[in-house]
Parts: structure tokens; sequence; C-alpha cells
């Protein structure tokens, strides 16, 4: 006959049943875990890393057109400056002059204007170039 602890096990005469998770189990269960704790590791990693190079990139191009505003009228012989933010921003202001055609225009003075901004992210190098035109001074 079988005691109440027996028959509650399933365990019959000679049979020994624990009531736990084998080790192979466990050993599948924590793989299980890694994976997916890996995974999320990575995505949270990826996503960090994109708000960053956003920041970046969003700063480069206010500083850009900041540059720009700066130089929203320029000296008849043109502007060539260049220089190195604290966060290691480069930046390049070129000028050169428009030849406008004899008219009534032909007093004014107009300059093409490039604005680079470049910088490092990582092992990759990145920039944002603005161009337009602005007034230059009188002939």
């Amino acid at each position: 006959m079988l005691s109440t602890s027996q028959r509650r096990h399933g365990a019959g005469p000679g049979r020994v049943r624990s009531a736990g998770f084998s080790l192979l189990e466990m050993v599948v269960a924590v793989a299980i875990l890694a994976l997916a704790l890996g995974t999320l590791y990575q995505a949270a990693s990826g996503a960090t890393r994109n708000v960053r190079a956003d920041e970046k990139y969003a700063y480069a191009v206010e500083l850009a057109r900041s540059l720009l505003a700066s130089n929203a009228r320029v000296p008849r012989e043109g502007v060539s400056a260049s220089g190195e933010t604290a966060g290691g921003f480069n930046w390049q202001v070129s000028t050169r002059q428009v030849e406008l055609e004899r008219s009534a225009l032909a007093s004014a003075s107009l300059h093409a204007i490039e604005v680079a901004v470049s910088w490092r992210d990582g092992s990759r190098s990145r920039e944002v170039v603005l161009n337009s035109v602005v007034e230059g001074g009188q002939r």
C-alpha cells in the first residue's frame, strides 16, 4: 500500500520522483533568459547611439545656420574663415563673388556662401553643408 505522500507525487513502490525542475530544464531557462536580455541590451544601446548621433547632427545644423546668419552681409572681398568648437566640430565659411550682367543690379554685389561643419562620430566622419547667396559690400 502507498503512503499519502507517495500517492500525491505519483511514486509507486521502487520509484522516487522529485517535485522540482531538472538541471536540463534550468539550463534551457537560463539560456533563454540570457538571449532575451542580450537582445534588450543591444536594442537599448542602439537607441542611445542613435539619439547621440541625432543630437550631434542637430548641433551641427544649428552651428551652420548661426554662421550663415552672422555672415548675411560680407565685405566686397569676401570671407574665408574656419575654426573649431570646444565639442570638436570643425567649421568653414567661404564666399565667392557672383558676377551679374549689366543691369539695374550691376551696382549690387552678391556672394555665393558655403558653410561647412564637420565632426567625427565614432569611426565615421560627418558633414553638414549649407549654401546660399548673401549681399556683399558696394563696388
